[in-house]
């Protein structure tokens, strides 16, 4: 049935009241199962509280009067998405280099927690979160409460930079405001400096790290590709890291800078533009996985065409990098890179993450892959692989459905449907 918007606050407040927590009776057509590839026709997902409890042949009846049964008979059905590559708190536009001086913490608040909710609704229950100014965290913590709709958040708060690198969030200012950040402000010139860096993000509240290990984009900065940290300064930001049992990961499209993560100890490299043959060897003996964010790689260079819409600065580096991520992505991909799916959304609009399965499959991943990096191997990496990333008993009930078979038609993950996250339902048509 369709759940609709009265309906459901109407079922909340009948829970509220009476303490009773109904079981929802998902009837689908088909189920995915992410690890085999398998399909699951004509079943039932039976879901008590915010967990998975069976998986049932047919489409079982309710068992009890308040229980809700959803029809998803015409849908396909797969675990919630993990997109490992986002920033909640902001969307690129001609306005964001002045914004920051402009827009107030309660400004950004209101902004990203309406791109939490885009982003749910497009199917990703869960994201990695690789930079902002701290009110991610906060998001997050509001997401967690149920204050706000949105994706379960994992997320870096402050990205850590080097004094002028890609991160560094004086970059553009005038002299005056320039001023010399450090360590608090996610600015590193040292391996101290590193130590101290996660620490002060491990205090304020962030679940992983994030480095810039080359410079960027979008930054404000003549350079998009030089190297940013030391191998020394890296591996004191790791090592540290890994005692707060904190995932890293390393913005990078240099390849100079990509294997001194790699070598320093970072698990996940972000985009790796310019990655050579040499450097993917590393990625493979070292265990690394590539986010390849070609969506953002794809948007920038369109929005590299439009006048005024960067500063002339950034313009070269667009038009640069942009066009490179996807056959950088083929490259690795068929040397046997392990992949990560990641999109970095806000670069351009949220909830078009889906994009990005339709890119990878035109370079040459299968669909099944693609999908599997976006459930299965992206909850191993934020070590929640017996929690999320598949529709199976005990696991916390992260469901989408989209009109066709993504194994067939992969596009259709732009378009998602059904949404359920910690077994409530937020779209439903």
């Amino acid at each position: 049935m369709k759940i609709t918007k009265l309906a459901f606050v109407l079922i909340l407040a009948f829970n509220t009241l009476t303490g009773y927590s109904q079981d929802y009776y998902l009837h689908c057509g088909s189920i995915l199962d992410v690890q085999t590839g398998k399909q699951m026709k004509s079943s039932t997902i039976i879901i008590s509280k915010n967990k998975v409890v069976k998986i049932a042949e047919g489409y079982t009846v309710k068992q009890n009067t308040n229980d809700v049964e959803v029809d998803l008979k015409n849908k396909f059905v797969l675990p919630g998405l993990i997109d490992m590559h986002v920033h909640i708190e902001s969307e690129q536009n001609p306005k964001s280099y002045a914004s920051k001086f402009t827009n107030n913490e309660a400004d950004i608040a209101f902004e990203a927690a309406r791109f939490a909710e885009i982003t749910l609704m497009a199917g990703f229950t869960t994201v990695r979160d690789l930079g902002g100014t701290g009110v991610n965290i906060s998001l997050r913590n509001a997401i967690n409460k149920g204050i706000a709709k949105g994706p379960r958040i994992y997320t870096a708060g402050r990205a850590i930079a080097s004094t002028g690198g890609h991160a560094d969030p004086t970059n553009g200012s005038n002299h005056q405001l320039m001023g010399d950040p450090g360590p608090h402000e996610g600015v590193v010139n040292s391996p101290e400096d590193g130590v101290k860096a996660v620490r002060e993000r491990y205090k304020e509240g962030a679940d992983v790290i994030k480095i810039t290990a080359t410079g960027g984009v979008l930054s404000v900065a003549k350079s998009g590709k030089n190297p940013q940290f030391s191998i020394e300064e890296i591996k004191a930001i790791t090592t540290t890291a890994k005692d707060y049992n904190m995932l890293t990961a390393a913005h990078a499209h240099g390849d100079e800078g990509m294997q001194r993560a790699i070598l320093g100890g970072i698990k996940t490299i972000e985009h790796g533009t310019f990655m050579s043959e040499e450097t993917m060897e590393l990625m493979k003996k070292y265990d690394a996985y590539l986010v390849p964010t070609i969506t953002a790689g794809k948007e920038v260079a369109l929005k590299a065409e439009v006048e005024g819409f960067y500063p002339e600065i950034v313009v070269p580096k667009a038009r640069e990098v942009g066009p490179q991520l996807q056959s950088t992505f083929a490259k690795a991909y068929k040397k046997g890179v392990k992949i990560a799916f990641g999109t970095d959304a806000g670069v351009y609009d949220h909830g078009k993450n889906g994009k990005e399965f339709g890119y990878m499959v035109e370079a040459g991943m299968p669909a099944l892959a693609a999908i599997q990096s976006a459930t299965i191997t992206n909850a191993m990496l934020l070590g929640v692989a017996d929690e999320i990333g598949q529709i199976k008993p005990n696991f916390f009930a992260d469901i989408i459905a989209v009109d066709e078979n993504p194994l067939l038609k992969v596009k259709t993950l732009e378009n998602v449907t059904f949404v359920m996250k910690n077994g409530v339902i937020y779209k439903s048509h």
